[in-house]
């Protein structure tokens, strides 16, 4: 069974559009603590066009009671700004993205070439000193999971942005198959070798059943902007509740 950690940069971008604070990123945290999820995630990129700074370490204040059975998941790129932030907060989790500064959002995996593995490593040997859980985001290829354990992650998360594009095309057809496939072999190429597997990307409720029956390993899906998407007509409680019971394979 995978569990869901809400990520709560839409609800951070919604908020940025205004100056009245609303809607208020701690109480969405509250309420998806509420309703049973696993933890929640945040990506506090360096232009703070979602999630900012100080969310951060607000919602740190605010998770501190329920730490570490609601696990706190911090993404990012391992520049200076991101490795001060973990160090002061130290999540349960840290999700190590190789964006670039500007990038709309994660749409590719570390390559783990020799410029990014010496990257990827060194922050990776500091994040567990901190007690953390460093998870690389990938992309759906079985190659890259050697390539992941030489570095030292404990984890890697699944790039499912172009699985669940094919499937709005085709609904798993040709290249939807594929990528179905693809995320498949990974998922099980990374549990074969002990390493936690995580998705995220574009999942929702329609994409998520055929990707668990596909693999099965899935431990967890970070799940923000269709979830954010759904909530507008469902909402909030009720979708989480949706989300989880599909993640649960219900």
């Amino acid at each position: 069974m995978a569990v869901l950690s809400v990520n709560l940069n839409k609800i951070a971008l919604l908020r940025n559009s205004r100056v009245t604070g609303v809607p208020d990123v701690l109480h969405f945290a509250r309420l998806a603590h509420q309703a049973g999820v696993a933890g929640l995630t945040v990506h506090p990129r360096p232009d703070e066009r979602h999630i900012r700074a100080s969310d951060v370490y607000a919602l740190a204040d605010l998770m501190a009671p329920w730490r570490p059975a609601f696990e706190y998941n911090i993404e990012g790129y391992p520049d200076a700004r991101l490795m001060r932030i973990v160090t002061d907060i130290r999540p349960e989790q840290v999700t190590l993205v190789p964006d670039p500064p500007g990038v709309l959002t994660s749409d590719a995996g570390w390559r783990l070439d020799e410029t990014d593995h010496a990257i990827a490593a060194e922050a990776i040997a500091r994040l567990r000193a901190l007690g953390c859980r460093p998870i690389l985001f990938t992309d759906p290829d079985p190659a890259i999971v050697p390539r992941a354990c030489q570095a030292g992650a404990a984890g890697i998360e699944i790039y499912t942005g172009s699985y669940a594009a094919a499937f709005r095309q085709s609904n798993l057809q040709g290249q939807g198959q594929a990528l179905l496939a693809a995320c498949a072999a990974t998922a099980a190429a990374a549990h074969q070798a002990g390493l936690r597997v995580n998705v995220g990307h574009d999942l929702n409720l329609h994409n998520i059943p055929p990707l668990l029956a596909a693999a099965p390993a899935i431990a967890e899906a970070s799940i923000g902007h269709e979830l954010t998407a759904d909530a507008l007509e469902s909402g909030f409680l009720p979708t989480l509740a949706a989300y989880r019971s599909a993640l649960s394979g219900n």
